[in-house]
């Protein structure tokens, strides 16, 4: 990639800008463990709503989203619900509410919180620590393979050397600089740092997205897209079946890809989507950057607002872009995309559109933008990590009484060790690959079941919730090793089912311990579901106790709050695709949607 001295300028003063913020920031976290983690629970939800969307802002997810839109036209709108992406929308209708009420620091510490601090417990809460160790170490590699391959495809210059006889290539040599400049101000600075720097980034990045989103819109017009796609490419909507067919189009080797990732059967696909996303979304965020920006939020209320603003900023801009380099590819890189052949690889429609169609400038602030985003996502999770270890392991098992500044001193070293660890997974990558690919699929594929009845059902204990997370981690591994080559949505209600039969044997093989526990979290939290024992003792213990009745009033604004967040999601297509009058019903939604939020939603937080 060719780069003017304006675009290197804009690229170091952003590096420079960010490492000067982290360290000018780092004073106020060295406080204790409450200020290094969580900010000492003092900085404005806003600034975390902010910080959250730039963690979601990653690279590869980027690229991927390219990628499907060039593939699957508006139809790739729905695809992001395999995840579901709008389990966004249960945390701030009411997950990050019943989350932040429990005044902790990390998902470890909450299942103690749950389940108290018996045998079943304890196994439970172990079992979270390791997920999360080990789930931050497979995102360490992931991120630092991922870097270095964007690094070498969109900068000009050769940096491999030679070191002790080892041949360290360019790519690897850009992520170990980019991963140790993230990680420097990131450990000095702790959850100040991440978030100020994660400010800046998402402003830097939404420029960026909306200047590729004008440069495309006066570039492309929808005559020129319609002469390479296929006719149903820029219909939102679809049957039973997939119903698009590049044969007669400008890139017929594209049916390799629909074929590959299997989802021509597109309505099974979609009640699978929504069955998984249900109970997914109701499960709650796994342990990771985003739970953590919700404990570090001051109210419970803020906590949903902060949730609320990640989703309200992130998908126009980010969209906008999306669609923007799909259609640039489109039309313009036809000679280069088709000189792949079958093996068309849409990791590189990114990069390339990058270097074929930004004006100088604007290239630079998209490279930074980038930059911006990998080290956003990459600092949050280099974050979150170590407080698993240091205050779920160290401080509960080990040392509970160690002072404030030796804790945020091992935080510090845990911090680097921890990326160091995934930098040498990330070196070994081509190796490793299985491993990381098994633990990742093994571990978040037993999650959902166990914590899901974690929120709604009072019977359900410490044991059941470690019997059904390894029930579901062995169903997860039974696929992964013997049936790989089946989707894994085809295959989530099956593994779910195993995982929850796992629950019950667990919860039923011994009687309910902790009591009392139950109870204090039930209090404190308020949860709506199958709470029925739990609650009469409560309410005759303390007359006053008003239980949750917002059961009803949650689901309809989680109806309402989907169609929001979909609405923001096709507006900039169909903005881009010149389809007016669709632009303009969504607008309508998208209005409609947000006066229900506000008068059903946003207006009760006042009681929080």
């Amino acid at each position: 990639m060719t780069l003017s001295p304006w675009d290197i300028g804009i690229v170091i003063a952003y590096v420079v800008g960010v490492l000067a913020l982290g360290f000018y920031l780092s004073k106020k976290s060295s406080k204790n463990l409450e200020s290094y983690f969580l900010g000492g629970n003092e900085l404005p939800w806003y600034y975390l709503g902010l910080s959250n969307a730039s963690g979601m802002f990653d690279i590869s997810g980027t690229m991927w989203s390219v990628g499907i839109l060039f593939v699957y036209g508006l139809k790739s709108a729905w695809l992001p619900w395999l995840w579901p992406v709008w389990n966004q929308v249960f945390v701030f209708v009411y997950l990050a509410i019943w989350m932040r009420r429990s005044n902790v620091m990390t998902g470890a510490e909450w299942i103690t919180f749950r389940f108290g601090d018996g045998k079943g417990a304890k196994l439970s809460h172990i079992i979270i620590v390791i997920f999360a160790v080990i789930s931050v170490l497979g995102f360490i590699a992931y991120f630092f393979e991922g870097i270095g391959k964007y690094c070498t495809s969109i900068l000009p210059w050769d940096m491999g050397f030679e070191f002790l006889g080892y041949q360290v290539s360019s790519a690897r040599s850009y992520a170990l600089i980019i991963c140790g400049l993230t990680s420097l101000y990131t450990v000095k600075g702790g959850m100040h740092s991440v978030v100020a720097t994660e400010v800046m980034q998402f402003i830097i990045m939404t420029i960026a997205c909306i200047g590729v989103g004008i440069v495309a819109y006066n570039m492309v017009t929808a005559e020129q897209i319609a002469t390479v796609v296929p006719d149903t490419w820029d219909k939102l909507w679809f049957g039973w079946n997939l119903d698009l067919d590049w044969s007669n189009s400008a890139f017929p080797q594209v049916n390799h890809k629909i074929a590959s990732d299997g989802f021509d059967l597109f309505g099974i696909l979609f009640i699978l989507m929504v069955l998984k996303g249900i109970f997914a979304s109701i499960a709650g965020p796994v342990p990771s950057y985003d739970m953590q920006r919700i404990l570090a939020t001051k109210t419970p209320a803020e906590a949903a607002k902060m949730s609320f603003l990640t989703i309200c900023v992130l998908y126009i801009p980010r969209y906008f872009m999306i669609i923007g380099f799909a259609v640039l590819a489109l039309v313009y890189l036809g000679p280069e995309l088709t000189a792949m052949g079958t093996t068309l690889d849409f990791e590189q429609v990114l990069p390339m559109a990058i270097n074929k169609f930004l004006p100088v400038g604007l290239k630079g602030l998209m490279l930074a933008g980038f930059l911006a985003a990998f080290m956003g996502t990459f600092a949050a999770f280099v974050n979150s990590a170590p407080a698993y270890i240091v205050n779920d392991i160290y401080k509960k098992y080990i040392n509970p009484g160690a002072p404030d500044k030796k804790l945020v001193r091992l935080s510090i070293i845990s911090s680097l060790v921890l990326v160091m660890v995934g930098i040498v997974f990330g070196f070994n990558a081509g190796s490793l690959n299985s491993l990381i690919l098994w633990l990742s699929s093994s571990l978040y594929g037993g999650y959902v079941a166990a914590n899901v009845l974690k929120w709604i059902w009072w019977r359900f204990s410490g044991n059941g919730y470690f019997w059904g997370m390894l029930f579901g981690l062995i169903a997860s591994t039974i696929k992964f090793m013997f049936f790989a080559e089946y989707v894994d949505i085809f295959v989530f209600p099956l593994i779910f089912a195993f995982a929850f039969m796992g629950c019950i044997i667990g919860t039923y093989i011994e009687p309910l311990p902790n009591r009392e526990q139950i109870k204090q979290f039930y209090k404190q939290t308020k949860p709506w579901g199958f709470w029925g024992p739990i609650q009469r003792e409560v309410m005759a213990e303390d007359p006053k106790f008003v239980p949750n009745l917002d059961f009803k009033r949650d689901a309809f604004n989680i109806i309402v709050g989907i169609i929001w967040q979909m609405a923001q999601v096709v507006i900039p297509m169909y903005f881009m695709l010149r389809q007016n009058t669709e632009m303009v019903i969504w607008s309508g939604v998208l209005i409609l949607t947000s006066v229900l939020l506000k008068k059903y939603w946003w207006d009760t937080l006042e009681r929080e």
